[in-house]
């Protein structure tokens, strides 16, 4: 653990002579740089109103002079004296700052102290030991319900400056993910453990769009409460969907028995259908819950030249579309792991919010409504189609299936109620259900159509877990437990 130090301190020794931002970036370009990529990382940063900051690896003062501007308190630390003093320089006249040259594995500070963390470029320089323990010393320094943003270059250098050696490590954003989502702590007054939860994880565009660079990673995370009867054994509900339901085998699976792009019912021809209903223009700007591997995505971009954000709660399922998109050559569609429930966007964002089949795992339906509602432009249109359920009593066989997938379902009226109740005007509400089954009943056929094709490519077994998926949604669904909405309105 020392040799790393002493490594990270003479490399940082090195680069850090005459603190300039070239130095500070390791790249040639930082300061074209910085003039796209700064109001970008800014623009995903929670609300900092009266929030107390805590800033690492803050270097000369790059994000820490428009982080003053907004919170009540920035403590700006960094590992290197000159750094600090060039921060200091630049932003020591405001009052609500403090300066503290630290290395931030020895750094110290007040449990529940602070709101928000921001961290650009340091994890990197820590070896995988000090990460976890200082992904829990971070989760103790938060508030709970607090937020930490950090940034890091992923699998290989970004910058292009020198380096006669080069300490760094480039770690997969698979695991800083898997790290930052298993680490816990329990709070000392509370009987209860916290851990954190995404909000999204996704690229910055800048290096993307100016170096070709994919490999500039950005995560959103939140303090939360750990239930103790968390998923299967799962911290969190996304670690449930990538290493359970939605495994990279198993969303292969789906889209080989629906069609290229997707991984639920109805696969192209419903997304026609329903696009279709949206009258969609070259230019408009849409969002897509639960966009699975972006088939619809992609088939709305080419179709219509509409702008479309893609969110997925599982990394597996984002991964897939990424390569996807970058193989279609479709840079206006674009792709993040993020949780709809904490994410948050501008007033008026989109002009359109569409989602298939993602909403049955929200709880609280009508929030994430109100949310939908001030992310639309005023007369933006919001589609869904969703899993719904017929009056209770429901039959024994539906109710546990219900509780082993987590589902929170309502009929197609009170889902719509719940839509007009967060601020909708023409809400249009349709029962599906007959047009489930007929799909349902076309994807079976097509599937024995397959079938020898599908076991050589998977296996027997994965043939039948689908087909006899499909059979029991059949039997669901006839029996009047398990309903399909369609739901349409618009913002005023």
């Amino acid at each position: 653990m020392e040799k790393v130090r002493c490594n990270m301190t003479e490399f940082w020794k090195e680069h850090s002579k005459a603190a300039t931002v070239e130095e500070m970036m390791l790249d040639s370009r930082a300061i074209e740089l910085t003039e796209q990529e700064l109001p970008e990382i800014l623009s995903m940063l929670p609300p900092l109103d009266g929030c107390r900051v805590l800033e690492l690896g803050a270097g000369i003062g790059r994000y820490t002079r428009h982080l003053l501007t907004k919170a009540l308190h920035v403590t700006a630390v960094d590992f290197m004296q000159s750094f600090v003093e060039k921060n200091r320089q630049n932003n020591g006249h405001h009052s609500n700052v403090t300066f503290i040259q630290a290395d931030v594995t020895k750094l110290e500070i007040p449990h529940d102290s602070v709101n928000f963390i921001f961290s650009n470029w340091l994890l990197m320089y820590l070896s995988d030991e000090e990460l976890r323990s200082f992904m829990e010393k971070m989760l103790n320094w938060l508030q709970p319900g607090g937020f930490l943003f950090f940034r890091e270059s992923c699998n290989h250098r970004s910058g292009d400056c020198k380096r006669d050696f080069n300490p760094t490590c480039y770690r997969s954003e698979a695991q800083y993910t898997q790290l930052a989502t298993s680490v816990q702590v329990e709070a000392p007054d509370r009987d209860q453990n916290f851990g954190f939860d995404i909000v999204f994880k996704k690229r910055v565009q800048t290096y993307v769009e100016m170096k070709n660079n994919p490999n500039q990673m950005c995560w959103l995370l939140q303090k939360l409460p750990r239930s103790s009867d968390a998923q299967s054994g799962f911290s969190t509900f996304q670690q449930f969907l990538d290493n359970q339901q939605y495994t990279r085998r198993g969303i292969l699976r789906y889209e080989k028995m629906f069609g290229a792009g997707y991984i639920s019912t109805g696969g192209p021809s419903t997304t026609k259908e329903f696009v279709d209903l949206m009258n969609l223009k070259p230019g408009q700007k849409v969002l897509d819950v639960g966009c699975g591997i972006g088939g619809g995505d992609f088939y709305m971009s080419k179709m219509f030249g509409v702008e479309v954000l893609g969110l997925d709660l599982s990394d597996n399922m984002v991964d897939i579309a990424i390569e996807r998109a970058k193989a279609e050559k479709l840079p206006s569609v674009q792709f993040e792991v993020a949780d709809a429930t904490k994410r948050t966007f501008p007033e008026g964002s989109f002009d359109v919010i569409y989602s298939r089949d993602t909403i049955l795992h929200i709880d609280d339906k009508l929030a994430l409504f109100k949310r939908f509602h001030s992310w639309l432009k005023p007369n933006g249109q919001l589609l869904i189609s969703d899993y719904c359920c017929g009056e209770k009593p429901w039959t024994p066989a539906f109710q546990d299936y219900v509780k082993q997938r987590g589902y929170i379902l309502y009929t197609p009226s009170d889902y719509g109620k719940f839509i007009q109740e967060a601020g909708f005007c023409n809400v249009r509400v349709e029962d599906r259900t007959a047009q489930f089954i007929q799909v349902i009943q076309t994807e079976l056929k097509r599937a024995e159509a397959i079938k020898e094709e599908f076991i050589q490519e998977f296996s027997e077994e994965d043939f039948f877990a689908i087909v006899n998926g499909w059979r029991e949604k059949l039997e669901r669904s006839r029996s009047g437990d398990q309903r399909w909405g369609l739901f349409h309105a618009t913002r005023n």
